[in-house]
């Protein structure tokens, strides 16, 4: 089983990388050739589609960061963890949680994810 706690704070930052090809190499790292990301708002699939999210998420909440919202807890292949986005050191404006599925080789093939606070 992967160090999940570290998986998940790296999953975060490439949500968190603002250069295009650090994202991109973080997305590579951490994601399956064939991974897949559905939240409520998105439902992709492949490192190319997944990074072109993470990019229009950073554009869409400019200078706001992900944070891990407190432990990350696993079985078998799964994780679950709580996410917060907001600005460094100041209550979240968006919190979340994500599922992810891992394989053998400890990358992500799914995320599954929802929305806990959203602005209104």
């Amino acid at each position: 089983m992967a160090d999940t706690t570290a998986l998940a704070t790296r999953y975060l930052d490439a949500w968190n990388e603002n250069d295009p090809v650090a994202r991109r190499a973080l997305v590579d790292e951490i994601f399956a050739a064939d991974a897949r990301y559905t939240d409520p708002l998105a439902d992709v699939r492949g490192p190319e589609a997944i990074d072109a999210l993470l990019g229009e998420a950073q554009q869409q909440f400019p200078g706001l960061r992900f944070s891990l919202g407190g432990p990350v807890d696993d079985h078998h292949h799964l994780a679950r963890f709580n996410w917060h986005l907001g600005p460094d050191g100041a209550e979240p404006i968006v919190i979340g949680f994500d599922v992810v599925t891992i394989d053998g080789d400890g990358r992500i093939t799914q995320v599954a994810g929802f929305l806990d606070k959203i602005p209104s």
